[in-house]
């Protein structure tokens, strides 16, 4: 079996015990997101899985578009990163 080098761990433990690897990460030509994936990406990152920068590159994101991402899930957990969500949870 051969394992691709890649900088940084390879799994992280996360809270609630569970362990995340990078296969649990979305793949980087994903089009469609949905909020699972989103809150993937933004674990990873914060739990040390993958670094900001690689993560920006990797998913083509802007950094204020990951920081929103972030700051959804700090206020309203999974459920506020789903567009149907979006006009319920955002401030006038």
């Amino acid at each position: 079996m051969f394992l691709k080098k890649v900088e940084g761990p390879r799994t992280v433990s996360l809270p609630d015990g569970t362990i995340m690897s990078r296969a649990d990460l979305p793949p980087a030509d994903t089009r469609r997101w949905v909020a699972s994936r989103k809150a993937a990406v933004v674990r990873g990152v914060v739990y040390g899985l993958i670094p900001l920068e690689e993560a920006l590159s990797r998913y083509n994101l802007s950094e204020e578009e990951f920081l929103s991402w972030k700051r959804a899930i700090e206020h309203h957990g999974e459920a506020g990163l789903k567009s149907t969500c979006l006009q319920k949870y955002r401030q006038p």
